[in-house]
């Protein structure tokens, strides 16, 4: 199901895949953001995130540059950062790990006219530069739900251009399942995706 959420996510941003992306964390769901981004089209893609090991499977899974995001982060230098990494300012920025400041980052360093893509679920009311996304024409988009994105998804899984497989880092028997759970939140397993299996 993960997977047919980003693909409608994608295509409710409403711009052409030819253009540069940034995808802000890398969780499962910025992960497959990513890479449905790439097999949709786009010229180049940064993914940002606040893990070491993360950034290292996001380019082992076709990522063009990846950067670590500082704790705690200077939003406004960071955005410079982004753009001297990537050699411009992204097309787009997509959100996706719910974090008010990775908001904010991806407003600062979207490009005039551009788009800011809200997939992470943050705060209810957060402090963003809205003035600032205003007078640069900033479209900030949010998307919900997955209607009518099956037949798509579903053609790009089948035709081998998304690899979903190769997120899951950790498989459990139904009889593990405590253990599977712990796996997913301790960052020392370094998980990425866990999967529990039903089959004897």
């Amino acid at each position: 199901m993960l997977y047919f959420v980003q693909r409608h996510q994608l295509m409710e941003t409403s711009v052409s895949f030819t253009h540069i992306q940034r995808i802000f964390a890398i969780s499962p769901v910025g992960l497959l953001t990513m890479m449905t981004a790439k097999a949709m089209g786009a010229e180049k893609v940064i993914i940002t995130d606040i893990d070491d090991h993360r950034l290292l499977f996001a380019k082992r899974l076709g990522a063009d540059c990846t950067l670590k995001v500082p704790i705690p982060v200077d939003e406004k230098k960071f955005a410079e950062e982004v753009k001297v990494q990537l050699g411009c300012a992204p097309d787009v920025s997509i959100e996706c790990s719910g974090a008010d400041s990775s908001l904010t980052i991806a407003i600062y360093v979207t490009k005039a006219g551009g788009s800011v893509v809200l997939i992470g679920r943050g705060s209810m009311e957060p402090t963003i530069p809205l003035t600032y996304a205003a007078v640069r024409e900033i479209d900030i988009k949010g998307v919900f739900r997955y209607a009518n994105s099956y037949p798509k998804a579903l053609s790009l899984l089948t035709s081998g251009k998304i690899d979903v497989k190769s997120l899951i880092s950790h498989r459990f028997a139904l009889t593990q399942s405590q253990q599977a759970f712990e796996t997913a939140v301790n960052r020392e397993c370094k998980a990425i995706k866990v999967i529990i299996t039903c089959e004897n």
